[in-house]
Formats: C-alpha cells, structure tokens, sequence
C-alpha cells in the first residue's frame, strides 16, 4: 500500500535505467524473465541458507518488475500479452521465494503453504475484481507486491540478528494477505454499488 502509492516516483527514478535497456534494444518481456530468472537464484540461495545473498536477489528481482513497466511505458510497448505474462511471473516468483525460505529450513511447509495461500488470494481477488467485478482498478490493501518484497528483505536481514525474524515476516505476509482479500473485496463491493455496475446480460 505505501510503496505503490510511490510508484510514480519509483518511474522517474527508474527513466535513466529504462532508457539505457530502451537504447540497446532490450525489450520490456525479456527485463520480466529476467526477474523470473533472479527469483529461482533466490529460490537457491535460500535453500542453501544464503540469506543475504538470498534477499540481495528478491530486491533485484523486484527492482526489475518496476523496470519492466518502465521500459514499456518508455518505448510505449504495453500490451496485453505484456501485462498477462507480467502477472503470471510474479505469481511465479512469490512462490519460489516462500519455497526458497521453506527449503532452507527456515519455516515449515504448514507456514510455507499458509503464506504461498494468502500471497495467491490477494492477487487472485485484484485479478477478478478487474474482470468479472468489472472494475479498471483494484489495486488497494495493505500488502500489495512491493511491499511483500520490504518485508521478505527486512525479514531476511534482521534474522542475521534476531532469532526467528525471518519466520515472523512470513507470518506478516499470511495474515496482511487475508487482509488484502478483505479490503479488496469490500471496495469491490462498495465501488460497484456505487456506480450501479452490473454485468452485462
């Protein structure tokens, strides 16, 4: 929620970097395997208890989801195709995260799945709420994916120093993503009701 509020400014940080990949002819779907590519390293490090190494790569894998965006917008080469195959691999790369962590022993696969749940449903519920719910946008709640990275790396590196901080971030996403749902569903409610949308016949 705080940090998507910042993605305007997160853009213009980003434009330098965007025009660089725009100049040598990189185009905005290769930056978005790209990610998905650093996200199974992170996957791997965790499960060999690299932590730091582990978060350095969650970070980079979510630096380069902003500037997949960026890249579109810049060389205005956002498709549907783009924005589908975007989602998808952030679905993907939530889960190699959480498995990471649950290989490496630092959770267990209860919390795993728990955690891998809730990261879906929040997701899923935006997902259909700018479908069948018919809204453009449904990007409220607290956890939205920015801010799902912050509390994986914050996780991270206060476990080098704090006991179990690492299992407590996952239990922060289980519990903020059922939150999400809710939040998602009822401005989803109170949006439709509002403007009197119905679905067609």
């Amino acid at each position: 929620m705080v940090l998507g509020k910042l993605r305007k400014i997160s853009d213009r940080l980003f434009t330098p970097i965007a025009e660089a990949f725009r100049r040598n002819g990189i185009p905005p779907n290769v930056i978005t395997i790209l990610g998905f590519t650093v996200s199974v390293v992170a996957c791997v490090a965790y499960a060999y208890r690299q932590v730091l190494v582990g978060a350095l790569f969650i970070l980079t894998s979510g630096l380069l989801d902003i500037l997949d965006g960026a890249v579109a917008r810049l060389v205005k080469d956002v498709t549907y195709f783009g924005a589908t195959l975007d989602a998808v691999v952030d679905r993907y790369t939530e889960c190699f995260y959480i498995i990471g962590i649950a290989l490496g022993g630092f959770i267990d696969w209860t919390i795993a799945t728990l955690a891998l749940f809730s990261m879906v449903m929040s997701s899923y519920t935006r997902a259909r709420a700018e479908s069948s719910g018919g809204m453009k946008n449904c990007d409220v709640g607290v956890a939205e994916r920015q801010d799902k990275i912050v509390i994986l790396v914050a996780g991270s590196l206060l476990s080098l120093y704090v006991d179990k901080a690492l299992l407590i971030s996952i239990l922060a996403l289980a519990i903020l993503g059922q939150i999400t749902v809710g939040q998602r569903l009822y401005y989803t409610y109170w949006y439709t009701r509002k403007h009197n949308m119905k679905p067609p016949q």
